[in-house]
């Protein structure tokens, strides 16, 4: 085919893409001014009931998955007890806290599909 075609459809591809990464950060920004707006006490409340559980906690960004204990949890983030070491997370882009699930011999599950 004519070269002019594929350098037209890669202008196209980059074009859409960087369409594509703007949008998911001017949807972060909304995310985060909604939550300094009014507050993030659910997620807070709702976390400490995971203290010293062992835990999968999802982030706003699909691709990230933490795993970990959680040790403590305060008004802005949550400090993860990893097997590389401590992590702290930030409250405002968690969408999702739940137990690590476990077979029926009450080890953990090694693949998890969510």
């Amino acid at each position: 085919m004519n070269p002019a075609f594929y350098s037209l459809f890669m202008v196209l591809f980059l074009v859409l893409f960087v369409l594509r990464q703007r949008n998911r950060a001017i949807i972060a920004k909304k995310f985060i001014q909604n939550k300094k707006t009014k507050g993030n006490k659910e997620m807070f409340e709702l976390a400490k009931n995971f203290l010293g559980k062992d835990c999968l906690i999802y982030a706003f960004d699909s691709g990230h998955q933490f795993s970990g204990i959680i040790k403590e949890v305060t008004e802005g983030a949550l400090l993860l007890q990893t097997a590389s070491g401590l992590e702290v997370i930030n409250l405002d882009f968690v969408i999702r806290i739940r137990e690590y699930p476990k077979n029926k011999n009450g080890k953990k599950k090694s693949v998890v599909l969510d």
